[in-house]
């Protein structure tokens, strides 16, 4: 809600006031100072948002779906869930869409959403040193990771007023893990984010009944009906939006090495967003001065109608696109009656709006992809019923209707989902009549999609090369077994050690996980790095009259979680190195093994199903051979 309300209110100023402006200069012909307000009104809030992301919080950055994303695969993303992170990225969302950049808020949602579920979850705050000493139970990875995926389904909800579709946003795009129990926990969390947001907004606005089910609302569609001569129509749409989707992923990945090795330091990454802010007030300028495109006041529901060359009560139609949130223009596509748009205008819209969307995504701003991709699929979706209209006048089709498939098209042909943005399409334009020819475009941009690249979000990962379990495995690895993957020798510790011999290990290893062995080298059990680091920091030893006692439980390991010590913080005086830890109350008893002649299929099999970190591999006589983990295995993997 807070979001939302400070990018219309100073949208609302921003765009006044530059209306206003060339109003009053266009009589005069200076049209360069509206142009340097837009410029300055765009870079002023670029500015402050991507300071923010650049020296405060980088990982705030971007939408966030991709890191959350990789989080619930159980890949550890530093910072990714803090409080201060929530902070620049509610900041750098509004500030981001406020300057005209070419992005919504409706992807950092997700991430926003996420990052209050996991500081829910802990009932307490690292940040500000503050334990409420509530929801111990869920202090642990396995229920985090549970609250993670409620709360971006519940991130969902509230950004398209969908919380069918943010459940199934988290199963289909989100979520490694799922059980039937988180089902109803996403359901519950989606409904209810959903209904608090219509609530505040509603009464915010005055509403006497509640219309804001979500931050972007899609207006509600009059029943759309189709013949069986449009799905043709529909899947040569679907075609267009996975081809405009491979090329705009391929592209945006050129650019995100192109950044990553050029623009390095951090002035420079400001300047690249300042540029892109000015850019983006340019493009507009050109298309606004140049196309003469007038319609009659009152038969469109513009906000700031520009009247710039055109006649009294007349408007310029391309203005209307570019003095209002990308939001706003999105709506206007849907809705706007026939007639409301030239098609040379609206296809220079779009080819402008294209690469400057791809140039956007990447800066270091707060920024999501979802609405400037359903703002240029709205636009070549409209152009092309208008198109068919022009030629075939007989057919009387509503441009909406074409604007509505072109957007799916485009974000799945982007994304590469297909039964989320359906729902969510579904439940935010509440046409569920619609249906049909929006699953078979979703469908058909995918699969056209596919053969080219993967979705923007997992193409992001690949290049980050973040250790990140896929759902399939090639069929190159059918032959392979577990001998071909682990990982020798393997560090081990026994049930009964030294603390001398522990911290050494963990001074001079960066491994994360270890089996514990008896005296004849068989698996007994796995002890996790930050558990042994507890055990140091906290002095349970078998010497020591603290081991003995009853608190001593999984109670002394949850007060630390998430940011655990580590070894550097350990102390270990000389007259203790000699002291014995007992690692049978702290371990893992019979963690989970195979035998070295075990198949990489079967081994994935355990690692996607289980969420498994490490899987020690056994002999015959349960001695340990050998040890795979995440990394081991995706490092042969990739290569």
């Amino acid at each position: 809600c807070l979001i939302n309300i400070l990018i219309e209110e100073f949208s609302d100023l921003k765009y006044n006031f530059l209306k206003h402006s060339v109003d009053s200069n266009v009589i005069n012909g200076d049209l360069a100072i509206p142009y340097l307000f837009w410029m300055l009104l765009n870079i002023i809030p670029v500015l402050i948002g991507s300071v923010l992301v650049t020296y405060v919080e980088p990982i705030a950055g971007g939408s966030g779906i991709p890191q959350v994303k990789c989080y619930l695969n159980g890949v550890k993303i530093p910072r990714l869930i803090r409080i201060k992170t929530l902070a620049v990225k509610v900041v750098g969302v509004a500030t981001s869409v406020i300057g005209g950049l070419a992005g919504g808020k409706e992807g950092p949602m997700i991430h926003s959403g996420a990052i209050i579920a996991a500081g829910i979850s802990q009932g307490k705050s690292t940040t500000f040193n503050k334990d409420f000493g509530v929801l111990r139970y869920f202090r642990d990875d396995h229920e985090k990771r549970d609250f993670v995926v409620g709360g971006a389904a519940a991130g969902v909800a509230a950004a398209f007023g969908a919380p069918f579709g943010g459940v199934i946003f988290s199963l289909e795009e989100v979520a490694s893990f799922w059980n039937q129990l988180l089902i109803w926990r996403t359901m519950v969390a989606s409904v209810i984010s959903s209904f608090v947001l219509n609530i505040v907004l509603s009464a915010y606005y005055g509403q006497s009944s509640l219309v804001y089910p979500g931050l972007f609302n899609l207006g509600k569609f009059e029943p759309l009906p189709f013949t069986y001569l449009e799905l043709p129509i529909f899947v040569c749409m679907g075609v267009i939006g996975g081809l405009q989707g491979a090329l705009w992923n391929f592209v945006n990945i050129k650019l995100y090495i192109f950044r990553t090795k050029y623009v390095t330091k951090k002035w420079e990454k400001v300047l690249d967003a300042l540029f892109i802010a000015a850019l983006s007030a340019t493009f507009g300028s050109i298309l606004m001065y140049s196309l003469n495109d007038c319609k009659p006041l009152g038969n469109d529901p513009i906000k700031y109608p520009v009247q710039l060359f055109c006649e009294d009560n007349e408007y310029n139609a391309v203005a209307a696109l570019w003095f209002q949130t990308p939001e706003a223009s999105v709506k206007s596509l849907f809705h706007d009656p026939p007639g409301s748009h030239k098609i040379l205008s609206l296809a220079l819209f779009v080819l402008v709006y294209y690469p400057l969307s791809c140039l956007t995504f990447g800066l270091n701003v707060s920024l999501g992809i979802f609405i400037p991709m359903l703002l240029v699929g709205a636009g070549w979706g409209r152009l092309t019923g208008m198109t068919i209209t022009s030629i075939f006048p007989t057919m009387n089709l509503h441009p909406g209707k074409y604007a509505l498939i072109g957007a799916a098209a485009q974000l799945g042909g982007v994304l590469r989902m297909t039964i989320s943005l359906s729902v969510i399409l579904i439940e935010s334009t509440g046409n569920i009549s619609f249906a049909f020819p929006l699953i078979v475009t979703l469908i058909t941009a995918k699969w056209v999609g596919d053969y080219f690249n993967e979705g923007i979000y997992d193409t992001q990962i690949a290049v980050w090369r973040v250790p990140m379990l896929p759902w399939s495995l090639e069929p190159m690895f059918q032959k392979l077994n577990a001998y071909n993957i682990m990982n020798t020798p393997v560090v081990t510790i026994k049930l009964r050690a030294k603390a001398k011999y522990i911290y050494d290990i963990l001074k001079n290893n960066h491994y994360n996980g270890f089996p514990v062995v008896d005296d004849n080298g068989c698996l007994r059990g796995l002890i996790l790095r930050w558990q042994l680091v507890v055990i140091l920091t906290q002095k349970l030893f078998v010497e020591k009259k603290r081991f003995w006692e009853k608190d001593v439980s999984i109670e002394t390991f949850r007060k630390e979680y998430p940011r655990y010590p580590s070894i550097s913080d350990v102390k270990l005086h000389m007259d203790k190195r000699d002291y014995t830890v007992d690692l049978k109350m702290f371990m893992k008893p019979s963690p989970h093994s195979i035998t070295k002649d075990t198949s990489v299929p079967r081994i994935f099999q355990l690692f996607r199903a289980l969420g498994l970190r490490h899987l020690p591999v056994v002999s015959v006589n349960n001695e340990v051979v050998g040890i795979i983990t995440r990394k081991d295995f995706l490092k042969y993997h990739n290569h």
